[in-house]
């Protein structure tokens, strides 16, 4: 699952689901707070019953050792008929035995209330827990489902672009065959036509290239690779191209988890990007720094380097799509991207 639908499916599941959640558990709150309330009043009714059977001299032995009872004197005390006390171990009641002043107190054992109360909560988180599950299911279920028609128009998409791509091999074939046949003639291979058409060209070729490497991001092959190596198989392809240019390379050893075409087209566009913006007879510099691979340049710098990333973003004559497939290679592949920038120059650095 790609990382943007991936996104998109937790996002969804977490909404519902959380929304289910919170109504879930804050009814088995309310649902407890009413149940032990309940199981309180009955309390308070036992013992009101059994005050009766004292008082009319019935007998008392069904109410087992939970209960208990004591004669006492409250003459100058005034008790509420509704009184009704919880302490630590046992609930109490004052019943009133006539108008001199004496008093009833009955005492049940709070045992028989807190494995009761007990049971109240582990019914209640079980139901809730089961509930929990069931609609984390039914959450899951949902997202699949809202999500199909995102895969499947991504699908067609894809589809539609690896098409796409492969159609353009056989017309850019032709026409870099056909840029070559016009520089060996000596009357075509120095007009400026021939010059902007074989950069167009190029220009269509690597696009090309960066599409078909992003279409594959979702079916990367991450192994073992030496970074070094594939620094120096890209070097060797531009060096010709920028003869002026001095290429400083600091990396004898540099293993790391990666794709191979992922990463050769990431350092293609970065050191692409560093040769083209660069200053006459100016310089690119590859090394390593705290485990990062940077690619530094004594270019003419960037203007918004926090923009640099965004497809929309445009400059120096660049419509800044090489550096936001950059970044998205890098995401699929778990690497952070930093760029610093000045006058002086530009530098980025992949934390690998």
């Amino acid at each position: 699952m790609r990382h943007l639908k991936k996104t998109a499916f937790l996002k969804f599941f977490i909404t519902y689901f959380l929304s289910v959640a919170i109504l879930i558990l804050a009814s088995g709150f309310f649902y407890f707070k009413e149940m032990s309330g309940q199981l309180v009043r009955a309390e308070h009714f036992s013992l009101i019953e059994y005050a009766r059977h004292i008082k009319m001299g019935d007998g008392t032995d069904e109410y087992g050792d939970d209960f208990h009872y004591a004669f006492v004197d409250k003459h100058d005390q005034h008790i509420d008929i509704r009184n009704f006390s919880v302490t630590e171990n046992e609930f109490s009641k004052f019943i009133p035995m006539g108008h001199n002043g004496h008093y009833l107190q009955v005492f049940k054992s709070k045992d028989a209330f807190e494995k009761k109360l007990h049971y109240l909560k582990l019914k209640i988180v079980s139901v809730q827990t089961l509930l929990l599950l069931i609609f984390a299911l039914i959450s899951y279920r949902l997202a699949k489902n809202a999500l199909r028609p995102l895969e499947e128009s991504i699908e067609t998409l894809d589809k539609f672009a690896k098409d796409l791509i492969h159609d353009l091999n056989t017309p850019v074939a032709a026409m870099k065959l056909n840029i070559r046949l016009l520089e060996k003639d000596q009357k075509t291979k120095d007009l400026n036509a021939v010059m902007r058409l074989k950069k167009s060209v190029d220009t269509v070729s690597e696009l090309r290239e960066n599409l078909t490497i992003l279409l594959e991001k979702k079916t990367f092959q991450i192994t073992t690779i030496n970074m070094c190596d594939i620094i120096r198989d890209v070097i060797q392809l531009h060096q010709p191209n920028y003869p002026d240019l001095d290429f400083q390379i600091s990396c004898h050893s540099l293993l790391v988890e990666a794709n191979t075409k992922a990463m050769k087209q990431i350092l293609h566009n970065l050191i692409s990007n560093a040769c083209r913006y660069n200053t006459p007879k100016g310089y690119v510099k590859i090394y390593i720094k705290n485990k990062s691979l940077c690619i530094e340049d004594s270019g003419i710098g960037i203007k918004e380097p926090e923009k640099i990333f965004d497809r929309e973003y445009s400059a120096q004559n660049s419509s800044g799509l090489g550096l936001d497939i950059v970044k998205r290679l890098c995401d699929a592949m778990g690497v952070k991207i930093e760029v610093t920038s000045s006058e002086k120059g530009s530098r980025f650095c992949l934390s690998l």
